[in-house]
């Protein structure tokens, strides 16, 4: 099912009862693994119902980082429009699909990382799950020092091959996923901490619906 917001087109899979909204920024050419994702979530939380809904992103580097930043592969580098993205989700999308619903907002790699960053500006999730997000991007350890998250539960994970990875002048994912843990139990926020197998490419729709299963399943 789709349904338009503020002129973009959004994928809507699940319940359309339901009391939970699962939201996730997704890739704008396809769905395929994002149904998927939708089973997988369906069998791994079975007496829970939900909508997920993904809204598309056409360039992640810019729609996704919550500032500038320069390239950290290749020659292109971080427009920091998150904010806009965010306002989008908050303004427009909860308005329309999550009025009166428990919302977790999720995704992986700079979707994570988004999440992460709308989950300290924003207090009106009820989750969030950062999947293998790219807390190695320039100055998030320091923002994450300073701001907390606000959401009532976190999901976190990390590949096993992706600990140590970094871009130039940065901290390796690993050190910054474990103080972004660590900080979150100092709060008492409710939060898990997951290692997987692999690498960042290894198995994206597989984590990102155990991450959303965790969330509804508490």
């Amino acid at each position: 099912m789709e349904e338009i917001v503020s002129q973009r087109r959004c994928f809507l899979l699940g319940d359309e009862g339901a009391e939970t909204l699962l939201l996730q920024p997704v890739d704008s050419r396809g769905s395929r693994s994002f149904s998927k994702e939708a089973e997988a979530i369906r069998s791994l939380a079975p007496d829970r119902s939900f909508l997920l809904c993904g809204f598309p992103v056409e360039n992640w580097s810019d729609e996704l980082s919550p500032w500038t930043a320069p390239p950290a592969f290749g020659d292109s580098g971080f427009g920091g429009r998150a904010g806009e993205t965010l306002r989008f989700v908050t303004e427009d999308l909860i308005p329309a699909l999550g009025a009166g619903k428990r919302v977790f907002l999720g995704g992986y790699s700079m979707a994570g990382l988004f999440s992460l960053w709308a989950g300290a500006e924003y207090d009106g999730f009820a989750g969030i799950a950062g999947v293998s997000p790219s807390v190695w991007f320039t100055g998030w350890r320091a923002y994450a020092r300073q701001k907390p998250l606000r959401a009532g539960a976190v999901y976190l994970s990390l590949g096993v091959k992706e600990e140590n990875t970094k871009t130039p002048g940065n901290s390796p994912s690993g050190e910054c996923i474990r103080e972004l843990a660590e900080s979150l139990s100092a709060a008492g926020t409710p939060h898990i901490l997951e290692w997987n197998p692999g690498g960042h490419f290894s198995d994206p729709t597989g984590r990102t619906a155990r991450a959303f299963a965790w969330l509804l399943n508490r």
